[in-house]
């Protein structure tokens, strides 16, 4: 999207603090080889230890990619923990045939003190909140209309160009999110094959939303990364949950020294979603 060098909002002044992620997010999306989040609880079946995935579920993974490009524009959540309480919940729709995105954010975390004279205790409390669009080179702000309750594409379309304030990405957890959510969908699937032999691993089978065929895989390893090495193992930062049919529902992202800062959420198909053009008008 087009660039200005206002910022605007808690979640417009990043500093990259790791560089590993400018790299991570470019090679281990796929072929490159609380409160509010309901029904995602996860009920593990007694299943044998991991183990490198069959052609079949290779196949699916391959294939959810796909899917994502045909169900677009595709109704999507992203929770980041920021370090330090503080969590940033985007709520929205991706469009993978145009890579274009558009939610609305809160961030939610410790703010002020409570209690008796001279207590420091923290209470947890909304920090900021407001529009968010987002491509594959960056992102943009707007402030959201308070009790407005239309989806926040309906808003986003009321904000005018000037209205935005976009910067490109860092290497921030909640950039890292954003970059791999809009990179996900892809016009034609991966190659099954590429995808077993770059080191994809099946974790188990879980239920989800009154379903029993989740399988829960293990990225194929980031370019360069051996087996047995690394704080992982060499194990993929990423892992999917996927369904018989080939659907993404799920994906977590590991960071060192963060466990698993990001979830992203799949929620299919918003046929009634319409992208705002202004805030990435030209002219």
């Amino acid at each position: 999207m087009a660039r200005k060098k206002k910022t605007a909002g808690r979640i417009a002044r990043r500093t990259p603090r790791r560089s590993l992620w400018a790299g991570l997010v470019a090679v281990v999306v796929f072929g490159a080889a609380a409160a509010g989040v309901a029904a995602w609880w996860v009920l593990s079946d007694d299943t044998p230890a991991e183990r490198p995935v069959t052609t079949e579920e290779a196949s699916r993974l391959a294939l959810s990619r796909l899917d994502l490009y045909q169900a677009s524009p595709v109704a999507v959540r992203l929770f980041v923990d920021e370090g330090g309480g503080v969590r940033v919940a985007v709520k929205g729709v991706v469009d993978y045939r145009t890579r274009r995105a558009v939610g609305s954010y809160t961030i939610t975390g410790a703010s002020g003190a409570s209690g008796a004279p001279g207590a420091t205790t923290a209470t947890a409390g909304t920090l900021d909140r407001g529009l968010i669009v987002w491509d594959a080179g960056g992102l943009g702000l707007a402030p959201g209309p308070q009790g407005d309750a239309d989806p926040p594409w309906s808003r986003a379309e009321r904000v005018p160009r000037s209205g935005w304030s976009p910067r490109s990405y860092t290497a921030d957890p909640l950039d890292a999110g954003l970059q791999l959510m809009i990179g996900l969908g892809a016009d034609r699937p991966d190659n099954p094959l590429l995808l077993a032999q770059s080191g994809a691993r099946w974790l188990g089978r879980d239920h989800m939303n009154g379903r029993d065929d989740y399988d829960r895989i293990a990225g194929p390893r980031a370019q360069g990364a051996r087996p047995g090495t690394g704080p992982d193992d060499g194990r993929s930062p990423l892992t999917y949950w996927v369904d018989g049919d080939g659907r993404l529902a799920k994906v977590t992202m590991r960071m060192p020294g963060l466990g698993t800062p990001a979830t992203l959420e799949f929620l299919g198909r918003d046929a009634r979603a319409k992208l705002p053009e202004a805030p990435w008008a030209t002219g």
